[in-house]
């Protein structure tokens, strides 16, 4: 369904008791952050929050996408999945073969669909432009700093639009920008995005390039820009056929050659120079949980500030997941699954990104198995795929499995998996924000081929049992240097430890690695996945989203092999993976390595003291309090 406006999204919000309105003074320096990081990691990702006294001069709306339902209602839909399903019966019926006129003539309704969805531009002003600011100042609005480390305020749910100068096709885009100033932010578009590519045009043609940004208006505007869609795909076509009802656009007022969307809450107006000096921008604390470091970007001049009549400011925060925007992850897992089967993979039935493995990091596969090597073909073409080249680790099993079940996965994989031949190493693209390459924006990537396997796949070997588990944490005794062991995932028949583990010289984790395997009883054991000696190895949840940020799989893996001493004609086999933080020192890591993001002492207890007068129920502890002994000092790098 097509919402009016934002101020829509917010009232059904409230309708359907998703929302709290919080009346108290709330700064939106760390305070709003804190409280909403709260809120987003209570059960089924709490209530959307307005704060409605800010001290400035319009309310923020914080968690509007924090939850599946609201994820849906932002949507228009019941379910993720329903989307998915309307994308594939387009697909199938678009690709079905037309036997006569009759069949040709039944796409003609669909046609017409496609053209309704479709944006237009109308003339005249919006209602995004109905008050223009007479000295455009961006500091008049409540821009919030979400993390004590971060290098300033930071517009968090711009919609971006950019243009390229040749063929005049527009993107929709989100990246974050840095408030410098009244009428200067930084514009933190990656190498890799479409309007990065933009700027480069624009920088050999030797012109100015207009950029807009848009807050607000229809909820689905904001996930359209974060959708991982093909660069010829117009964002607002996409918006189109998920609101049921064409986006209405209208000219700016300064950059007239962009057009946004006539019923946004604020739009700010400005350009990039590309002959400007490029500015330091960051920290900010993103959605890896880590303090992403600063580094050189363009700089966005504003040059016109507009926005409707009793505007609501909406913004969002990142950090250590779960948080909001776990959800529109979700919501694109769900919706181009179907584009993927039907386009590149069709052997492909599902799906899942875990929370801890923040989108790029951990993704999770599931196909129709019909022929040995099948699972390879899928990797190559899943990371050929869009954005999907910024996976890290990749699953794969087969429909033997519900991948969602993930105890059930993980021992479905773990029966069917061989180490030495079933895990893959390659490199290539990865995301930017990953902190474990170490080359900025490449490094390695790993694919665990859990399927079941034909016999041109399988090794003779028959698989090994651990047989004592309990007398693994007697290594403790003879390796002072680890801290913590989870062997709970062994009594699940799920042959994974998990060790944590104070480093103290070079090539330690592999040495380490090594030794163990000689232990006795470790024999039947195929991976063990090593964390810092801060993480409880015990805490599940934290050591893998820790894991998953800090391996890169090609360069920390050591793989051991030798005959097995419960049975010699057997070989035991044990893949380790190294996931604890990489140094100069013991690593020849080369780059900084950043911080986890945790929330001042200051802020804690300021929102301590108020959170009674603020209607939210049941006290919530800060969230940051549990991770107060994960980091190294105080700033956002660590060395």
């Amino acid at each position: 369904m097509a919402y009016k406006n934002q101020q829509e999204f917010i009232d059904r919000l409230a309708t359907h008791n998703e929302l709290v309105r919080i009346t108290t003074f709330v700064d939106p320096h760390l305070e709003i952050a804190e409280i909403t990081d709260r809120i987003s990691k209570t059960a089924g990702g709490g209530k959307a929050l307005l704060f409605e006294n800010t001290g400035y001069d319009f309310p923020v709306l914080m968690n509007a996408y924090g939850s599946e339902k609201r994820m849906c209602l932002a949507l228009g839909v019941n379910r993720l999945d329903d989307v998915a399903a309307e994308i594939e019966s387009l697909f199938q019926m678009l690709a079905a073969p037309k036997e006569n006129i009759l069949d040709k003539l039944k796409l003609l309704p669909k046609l017409g669909q496609f053209a309704s969805w479709m944006p237009k531009v109308k003339s005249g002003r919006g209602e995004c432009q109905q008050v223009i600011l007479p000295e455009p100042d961006i500091t008049k609005l409540p821009v919030i700093t979400c993390w004590p480390k971060d290098g300033g305020p930071f517009v968090t749910l711009p919609i971006i639009h950019t243009k390229d100068p040749n063929n005049n096709s527009r993107n929709v885009g989100m990246y974050r920008m840095q408030v410098f100033g009244p009428q200067l932010t930084g514009m933190h578009w990656h190498k890799h995005k479409v309007s990065a590519k933009h700027f480069n045009e624009y920088k050999k043609l030797g012109k100015r390039m207009p950029v807009a940004v848009a807050l607000g208006g229809d909820p689905v505007y904001a996930y359209s820009a974060t959708a991982p869609l093909p660069e010829n795909v117009d964002e607002y076509m996409l918006a189109g056929f998920l609101r049921k009802k064409k986006v209405e656009l209208v000219k700016c007022i300064t950059q007239p050659d962009i057009e946004v969307p006539a019923d946004a809450d604020f739009i700010i107006e400005g350009f990039v120079d590309p002959d400007d000096e490029l500015i330091w921008e960051g920290p900010f604390g993103d959605h890896t949980g880590y303090y992403s470091l600063p580094d050189w970007y363009p700089r966005f001049h504003i040059t016109c500030i507009t926005h409707k009549k009793n505007p609501v400011y909406p913004a969002t925060i990142v950090g250590i997941p779960p948080q909001e925007d776990a959800w529109l992850g979700k919501a694109t897992e769900r919706i181009f699954l179907a584009p993927m089967k039907m386009t590149m993979i069709p052997e492909i039935m599902d799906m899942d990104m875990p929370v801890e493995g923040v989108f790029h990091n951990l993704v999770i596969a599931q196909i129709k198995k019909d022929f040995a090597g099948q699972g390879q073909k899928v990797m190559n073409a899943m990371w050929g795929a869009g954005q999907m080249m910024f996976n890290k680790i990749l699953v794969i099993a087969d429909e033997g499995v519900r991948i969602q079940h993930y105890e059930d996965l993980a021992r479905y994989v773990f029966k069917n998996l061989d180490p030495a031949m079933d895990i893959y190493f390659s490199q290539g693209p990865m995301d930017v924000l990953d902190h474990s390459c170490s080359k900025m924006g490449f490094g390695g990537k790993m694919c665990i081929d859990g399927t079941h396997k034909f016999e041109e796949e399988k090794n003779d070997d028959p698989d090994l049992t651990v047989q004592s588990p309990h007398e693994l944490l007697q290594m403790q005794q003879q390796f002072p240097e680890i801290h913590s062991i989870n062997i709970s995932l062994i009594g699940k028949q799920i042959p994974v430890l998990i060790i944590s583990v104070k480093k103290k010289r070079k090539g330690h984790v592999k040495e380490l690695h090594r030794q163990i395997c000689n232990y006795p009883g470790v024999e039947g054991v195929k991976m063990i996945l090593y964390v810092e000696h801060t993480v409880d190895a015990n805490d599940l949840t934290v050591a893998l989203w820790r894991f998953c940020n800090n391996l890169d799989p090609k360069r920390d893996q050591e793989l051991v092999q030798r005959a097995s001493t419960q049975d010699p004609s057997k070989m035991f086999t044990c893949m380790g993976l190294d996931g604890t933080i990489k140094t100069k020192e013991f690593d020849n890591f080369q780059r900084d390595w950043p911080n986890i993001i945790v929330s001042d002492e200051a802020t804690i207890r300021s929102v301590d003291a108020k959170w009674e007068a603020l209607g939210l129920g049941a006290f919530v502890p800060s969230p940051s309090l549990k991770f107060k002994g994960q980091i190294y000092g105080e700033e956002a790098v660590v060395g």
